[in-house]
């Protein structure tokens, strides 16, 4: 446990610029722009019934108010989207230069020195990939996502309104980045694949591994529709494609799941309403009851043993 403990650090340390800093660069930006937007437009102008009006005479009472609240505490984290869609990026292009760079650079060669097995030092690598990439994004998107909102707050309640209370006081504030932070084990189970693919091709290729991971099933799926229209063979092609190129390739994308499972998950909300952070939640887990998911999180650990066994008898010259 202390080795494997010591082999994440020195994983984020190493990456540290890419795993962390981007993030936080990324979030601060966000939330720059955000905060620009909220103080140059506290005293924008609105018309209504033909009547200019200002942002600043308006105050917001009764069900109006509550309605804001409710909706506040259960979609601020969705300032911190960008950040899970960064997240997807770098989890796949370190997956993709994790074994590859150690032999490009011959670090591999001082590695193997060391008294670690490869099998620990590849799992430190997932463990990185799929735990603590994840978290730290999590962590960066929920600050950014309460400066927003707290900044949102401040400046209605400087045109009269006091939203702070209320909304202290909303289960939602605390419970959407818990459920979020909830959802790391169906994170973990449908990015297997992709990450599980990612090291395969990083410890396999010796140069132009981003055209051998990603390229391979893109050329596979065009010619198995060209054979499927041409010579009329009755395998499915698209099939193939959302089935095995998707789950390969995007299967590190936040909420994916439920694209991939979008024929038997449905997300049950009222009209005009953004779906509720908990029937997200649940939609989510409710992913874990089909066979593809398992099928994908199996093949996934095959190919990060392939990536294992690749790497322990990689040579050098």
């Amino acid at each position: 446990m202390k080795t494997m403990k010591w082999l994440i650090k020195r994983e984020l340390w190493e990456h540290k610029g890419m795993l962390f800093w981007a993030p936080v660069v990324i979030a601060g930006l966000i939330a720059t722009l955000a905060l620009t937007g909220i103080f140059l437009g506290h005293n924008a102008n609105f018309s209504d019934d033909g009547q200019t009006m200002s942002i600043g005479t308006v105050t917001v009472e009764g069900a109006m108010r509550a309605r804001i609240v409710e909706t506040a505490s259960q979609a601020y984290m969705l300032s911190a989207l960008p950040i899970m869609m960064v997240l997807s990026f770098l989890v796949f292009f370190y997956c993709l230069g994790a074994l590859n760079d150690e032999r490009r650079d011959r670090s591999l060669l001082f590695w193997k020195s060391l008294p670690v097995s490869d099998f620990t030092t590849v799992m430190s690598k997932v463990a990185l990939a799929l735990v603590v990439a994840p978290l730290i994004t999590v962590a960066i998107g929920t600050v950014l996502s309460l400066v927003i909102l707290l900044a949102g707050c401040f400046a209605m309640l400087v045109h009269g309104t006091n939203l702070f209370g209320a909304l202290l006081m909303a289960p939602d504030l605390y419970l959407t980045p818990l459920r979020l932070a909830g959802l790391l084990p169906v994170y973990i189970l449908w990015a297997l694949p992709t990450v599980g693919w990612l090291l395969m091709v990083s410890s396999m290729a010796r140069s132009k591994v981003f055209l051998w991971a990603v390229g391979t099933p893109l050329v596979t799926s065009l010619l198995l529709m060209w054979t499927e229209k041409a010579l009329h063979f009755g395998f499915n092609a698209g099939w193939f494609v959302t089935r095995v190129v998707d789950r390969i390739l995007l299967g590190v994308i936040p909420g994916s799941w439920i694209i991939f499972e979008a024929d038997s998950v449905a997300l049950h909300h009222e009209a005009n309403k953004l779906a509720l952070p908990d029937t997200i939640f649940n939609a989510s887990w409710g992913t874990l009851g089909g066979v593809s998911v398992w099928i994908g999180a199996a093949a996934g650990v095959a190919m990060i043993a392939a990536a294992v066994w690749m790497r322990r008898r990689r040579e050098e010259g």
